[in-house]
């Protein structure tokens, strides 16, 4: 054949596709990320789809989408990537892009600032703990009108441990995939050894009870590329690395169900000072052990969140004049009415 009759036979087999091409399904992912602000999360996701563009500060749920051949001539993947800004101040935003429609194929990606092991606690258990609540309640649904599609779910959470591993009976897998992403690593290898150990440790307890990944990440390309791996599998269905780091003098990397509490240790505290402390489940035993070391730090989200309308990098001059038009007919409207209330005669009896 010549380069001309492969060029046509290559055009009609893409514009007819044969049976197998027709069987090819696509695969359609969604993951959310939320985490500490300005913990890094915009940026992984970025790199995550190779964009070369300068990060902005995400205000509130904010989405993009990347796509994936997995072979030559055939239809392309799509990951959804939804974003949730401002810490732990939207909350409420969390449901919506976790739907009964997408529950199947959702994954979380917590993103927790190393550098700020203060809030790391709280941002961890506010955001977690909504979305679980969320997540259960779909499921609750589906139990209901789709039983089957709810009980693969949840027994898909239990498919990393094996039934015959250790710490079957002690763990409590979270209802969809988990990824917790310890971002600021460059700051974080310049802290003490103890405060660096007891973070690490516990950062590998709670993503061992949840069945979660665990990966450190920075800026460094070396280390994204790890966090770009892990995420690019629940994204594209990219093959799972086994590679496991658990040395908490170097960047953690442990993918899920490849952890033990034997190997993790007990919380880093006395003997003594675990007797003092009550507690009725492990999970809580290791955040009263983590806050005595960097108690919760006292802040309020919401003092921070920025009004959009005053924020630059969403300016729109037809939309700017409009509002401002609106803002002087308000403070007007205000003006005439407090007048119009002071002249009214109120009866004294």
């Amino acid at each position: 054949d010549t380069l001309w009759d492969l060029a046509i036979a290559e055009v009609e087999k893409t514009e007819n596709p044969d049976d197998d091409a027709k069987r090819v399904e696509v695969w359609e992912k969604s993951l959310l990320f939320m985490g500490n602000k300005n913990g890094g999360k915009t940026t992984i996701i970025l790199r995550c789809l190779e964009r070369e563009e300068i990060p902005k500060p995400t205000l509130a749920l904010e989405y993009t989408f990347g796509r994936r051949a997995r072979r030559h001539n055939t239809p392309k993947d799509i990951a959804h990537f939804w974003e949730l800004g401002g810490g732990t101040s939207l909350l409420e935003l969390i449901r919506i892009p976790i739907t009964s429609n997408n529950i199947r194929s959702f994954a979380v990606v917590l993103v927790l600032d190393l550098s700020k092991p203060n809030e790391l606690w709280t941002t961890m258990e506010k955001l977690l703990q909504v979305t679980r609540n969320h997540v259960n309640k779909i499921l609750s649904k589906l139990e209901k009108t789709n039983p089957e599609v709810a009980t693969e779910i949840k027994q898909r959470m239990w498919n990393n441990l094996q039934r015959d591993h250790p710490d079957y009976e002690l763990v409590d897998p979270f209802p969809i995939p988990l990824v917790i992403i310890g971002s600021k690593y460059d700051i974080f290898h310049e802290f003490d050894s103890e405060m660096r150990k007891i973070i690490s440790k516990t950062l590998r307890f709670v993503s061992h009870y949840y069945g979660a990944s665990l990966v450190f990440t920075s800026k460094s390309e070396a280390l994204l590329l790890k966090a770009r791996v892990l995420i690019n599998h629940f994204a594209f269905g990219y093959d799972k690395s086994k590679s496991v780091s658990v040395d908490h003098n170097k960047p953690l990397f442990i993918p899920s169900g490849l952890d033990s509490l034997s190997q993790i240790g007990p919380p880093p505290t006395s003997d003594s000072d675990i007797g003092k402390m009550r507690a009725n489940t492990p999970l809580e035993l290791w955040k009263k052990v983590f806050e005595k070391t960097f108690p919760p730090k006292s802040f309020c989200d919401l003092q921070d969140t920025k009004d959009p309308a005053q924020d630059l990098q969403y300016a729109e001059y037809e939309v700017d004049v409009m509002r401002a038009q609106k803002n002087q007919e308000l403070e007007q409207y205000k003006r005439n009415a407090s007048k119009s209330w002071k002249e009214m005669d109120f009866d004294s009896d």
